[in-house]
């Protein structure tokens, strides 16, 4: 039995006299007054005097005040149905004004807010002892029983792990993280009745994907993330260059100047002095001062091949190393010969002289001799139909002592297969680059001092992508390609060297995103004409310089292996 609390002894009894409990809760005292009604305000609509009996039209409104109840069996009848006295009838009046009210609000927990939506998944580190995401959702919101999505993430997590089996040693919450958004697309797309086949949907299309081996590879991401890069690989490469979309970012004179690129024959004799072997130089690796010697007699260089970038630990500033984590000032953890660099235009042409490319042929010359330049060509870091892929092979008395294989790609064997010299290769490019083509790169100007190239119609996407802290800052390849493509590219982590064909087609795709979806270039008030000087003997001496840009590139006796000179038709 329940203990007796006295909480009706002030509300007469209903039964009054009638009332047969011997125990009764309410009050029997004849003095008891009934309780008060309390006053709420109700809308009503006025009823047109012209619309007849059977209509109304809420287009005035009054106030009034329910009349309180009068009888005890009314009281009597709304206890037995569990409802306190005042409530039900005002409701009742009140219900059928709410609709056509124009002013006031109705109560709160009537109101609904905005529209309902999905809850979705929302990416978190937090995993089970398994390792498997935990989904973090309102369970009240959900379509879909929250046990059930949980099994199926688990179901989905599992797949993932199988597929990034050799992603994840370097990438392990990648599993985990592709996993809830894979989830939250089917959520999306399905109802509570095809949620479970769409997931195992997405299961059998994991099974079916070949396992990656870099992150740029295809199979990587949800299948919404698949498919929107394959539809923008589709749109990057129907699009098919022309003369037109290129000649609003082809560099003028100035800008050529600014960024670096030789404009301009420098001074002196070309080619006379290929070699600096005996000399003294300060080493670009350690900065000590060394005697340039031929490989099999070099001195060994301790050196950080990385470069040093200030670090915050415990909210102490320290300088380390990217190779190594060292900090500055500890020994270094490569070891290879002391190695200088040249930049200097004046000493790149003693090595080996610079010439112009070639004056395009006149059409008024006979077809026999047609001129089979092409007019556009992606050098190097571009990419299309190759056309022409070549080591090049130091000239006599021009001897290698260090191939730089972890910038350059180039190792002794690929070297060994090398046939052709500069000039030979040089000559070979006049078929194929006249002084009207349009040359693609990145960081362009280092390719053509390389080749000793002087050409005034480039297309450098180091320019078309420009740093945020302008000249002489510039991106690397890398990150433009992260940032605008998507893609992870030079991914053998300072060990392997760039590929030049992963590493072309990534910069020719630059391109085209940035004809599609960039700004437009600023126009250009004045254009300066190429200048072609048709020289054979600027091909007649030795050795090109490294080209790549802000990294301890070597000269050993007077040059350094390159990664294979690779000449490509951007109109593939």
């Amino acid at each position: 039995m329940f203990p007796v609390l006295n909480l009706f002894q002030r509300d007469p009894c209903p039964e009054r006299d009638t009332c047969k409990r011997p125990n009764c809760i309410f009050s029997h005292d004849p003095n008891t007054a009934p309780t008060p009604t309390p006053r709420i305000l109700v809308e009503s609509p006025q009823v047109s005097a012209s619309s007849g009996s059977g209509s109304s039209t809420p287009s005035s409104s009054k106030i009034t005040t329910p009349r309180p109840p009068d009888t005890s069996r009314q009281q009597s009848s709304q206890i037995k149905r569990g409802i306190s006295s005042p409530m039900s009838p005002s409701l009742k009046a009140g219900s059928s004004s709410l609709a056509g009210r124009s002013t006031g609000e109705p109560p709160r927990k009537l109101q609904r807010v905005g529209t309902v939506q999905k809850p979705v998944a929302i990416p978190t580190a937090t995993t089970n002892s398994n390792g498997v995401p935990i989904l973090r959702v309102n369970a009240a919101q959900s379509t879909v029983p929250l046990p059930v999505r949980q099994a199926m993430i688990k179901t989905l997590f599992e797949h993932f792990e199988v597929l990034y089996e050799r992603l994840l040693p370097n990438n392990p919450s990648l599993a985990a993280e592709h996993t809830l958004k894979q989830e939250e697309e089917v959520y999306k797309a399905s109802t509570k009745t095809t949620y479970r086949n769409a997931i195992l949907s997405s299961v059998a299309s994991l099974k079916r994907r070949p396992p990656p081996d870099s992150m740029s590879h295809p199979s990587v991401g949800t299948q919404e993330q698949i498919a929107k890069r394959e539809e923008e690989k589709k749109k990057l490469q129907s699009l098919q260059l022309t003369n037109s979309h290129l000649e609003p970012y082809v560099l003028s004179v100035e800008q050529m100047k600014e960024w670096g690129y030789i404009t301009e024959i420098p001074e002196g004799d070309g080619g006379s002095k290929p070699s600096e072997e005996g000399a003294v130089q300060n080493c670009e690796r350690c900065g000590q001062p060394f005697q340039v010697k031929r490989r099999e007699e070099a001195e060994e260089c301790v050196h950080h091949w990385g470069r040093k970038f200030t670090s915050k630990q415990n909210g102490e500033k320290s300088r380390i190393w990217t190779c190594c984590s060292r900090a500055y000032g500890e020994e270094g953890c490569a070891r290879g010969p002391h190695v200088f660099y040249e930049s200097d235009p004046k000493d790149l042409h003693r090595r080996h002289a610079f010439s112009h490319t070639r004056a395009a042929k006149s059409s008024s010359e006979p077809s026999s001799s047609k001129d089979t330049a092409l007019d556009i060509v992606a050098l190097d870091y571009s990419a299309g139909k190759e056309v022409y892929d070549e080591h090049v092979r130091m000239d006599e008395g021009v001897e290698v002592i260090d191939f730089n294989t972890r910038f350059s790609g180039v190792t002794e064997d690929d070297y060994a297969k090398a046939v052709l010299p500069l000039a030979s290769i040089r000559d070979s490019l006049d078929a194929l680059i006249n002084s009207n083509t349009i040359l693609i790169g990145h960081a362009l100007e280092n390719d053509l001092k390389t080749l000793r190239m002087i050409h005034h119609r480039c297309v450098d996407t180091a320019i078309m992508f420009p740093h945020r802290a302008g000249p002489p800052y510039r991106r690397s390849l890398r990150d433009l390609v992260k940032e605008h493509l998507g893609k992870t590219i030079q991914s053998g982590g300072g060990t392997t060297g760039h590929s030049s064909l992963e590493d072309s087609i990534a910069t020719l795709d630059l391109v085209r995103w940035h004809v599609l979806n960039g700004p437009k270039p600023k126009p250009k008030y004045a254009k300066a004409p190429p200048k072609p000087i048709a020289e054979s003997s600027g091909h007649a001496s030795t050795s090109a310089t490294p080209k790549t840009m802000k990294t301890p590139t070597v000269t050993p006796v007077t040059s350094t292996a390159e990664s294979p000179l690779r000449i490509l038709d951007s109109g593939w």
